[in-house]
């Protein structure tokens, strides 16, 4: 009996220290998985920062860059490289208690790569010769992504990242802590606004004009209007796409002898309340031009009535071929 107990008590403590032992090496794993994430957020998050950096630095170079198209080309290749950052950090493996930061890690990055994304289109519009100030306005507006996606990755990303790793009796910062980085993608507010955008691109100007009208004609005809690459006609009931907002591509003439400035194009969809409208900075006499007029949402379903309007310019007297409607059936 005497032997039983003392084989007894010995197995008891065998499994106490293997119990021990595997509950050590659990919480070394847990350990080490939590810091691991964390120093590939780290260094995940400072490629993104740099990338960013890259890319206003790019921005702010404008049309001296080599013209609309290096630009562009430039542009892309920031949204190659935030695209693949994006992959790499749904790869990462993810302790559980990552798991909110890692959401919000993932979203912060797709707002990045979003705004280089949806720049980069507006680069050739908003340095081109026509809708340019719609476009720089695009710009700017796209530039909220980026402040947006600072507050996502400070606010929302980094607290339960800290929280987790300090739970776990991890240190956080300082000489021998796990790092956490705090940039900002969006480097100066001021990109929030157009004019700023506007200057650093070298954007025309699409202010006002004042004053009397030149001597001579002035005024607009509208030539046709198209969508997608095909001509509406304004006898027969047309067939456009209803999503993704169509955009619709005013081909107008200046009829007049004298050049104008801040030529309004608009269309309206009659029964609903979706319209939009853009500015050609410029056009010249006897010149054809063209402008794009993208919806700012979709139309319903249905058959409308679609008006396009070239605006009437000081001193355009005859504005008979201004606008032409088009029955449009959205699907």
């Amino acid at each position: 009996m005497i032997r039983r107990a003392i084989a007894a008590g010995v197995i008891l403590v065998l499994l106490i220290v293997i119990i021990l032992l595997v509950r050590s090496c659990q919480n070394s794993a847990r350990i080490s998985g939590l810091k691991d994430y964390a120093n590939s957020v780290f260094s995940t998050e400072q490629r993104s920062i740099n990338n960013g950096r890259q890319f206003f630095n790019t921005l702010s170079k404008g049309a001296s860059s080599g013209g609309a198209q290096a630009l562009a080309n430039s542009i892309n290749d920031g949204r190659v490289t935030a695209a693949n950052q994006l992959t790499k950090a749904k790869g990462l493996s993810v302790p559980d208690e990552m798991k909110t930061a890692q959401q919000n890690f993932l979203l912060a990055l797709r707002m990045r790569l979003d705004g280089i994304a949806n720049i980069g289109t507006q680069i050739q519009p908003a340095l081109g010769t026509t809708a340019n100030k719609d476009a720089v306005n695009r710009i700017a507006a796209e530039m909220a992504r980026f402040y947006s996606s600072d507050v996502v990755y400070k606010d929302y990303t980094v607290p339960p990242m800290i929280g987790a790793l300090r739970r776990a009796g991890i240190a956080v910062g300082g000489v021998n802590g796990v790092p956490i980085a705090s940039g900002q993608s969006l480097t100066d507010l001021s990109w929030l606004t157009p004019s700023l955008v506007a200057q650093k691109l070298g954007a025309q100007s699409t202010s006002p004009t004042s004053g009397k009208p030149a001597p001579g004609t002035h005024g607009h005809s509208l030539d046709s209007v198209s969508v997608g690459g095909n001509t509406l006609d304004p006898s027969a009931t047309n067939t456009v796409p209803a999503s993704p907002p169509p955009t619709f591509t005013f081909h107008f003439t200046n009829s007049g002898q004298n050049t104008e400035r801040n030529v309004v194009l608009k269309i309206t969809i009659g029964g609903t309340n979706v319209s939009a409208q853009t500015t050609v900075p410029q056009t010249s006499a006897g010149q054809s031009t063209t402008g794009d007029v993208k919806l700012t949402s979709s139309p319903p379903a249905g058959t409308y009535s679609v008006t396009a309007t070239v605006g009437a310019v000081p001193g355009e007297k005859n504005t008979v071929n201004n606008s032409q409607t088009y029955q449009v059936t959205f699907q």
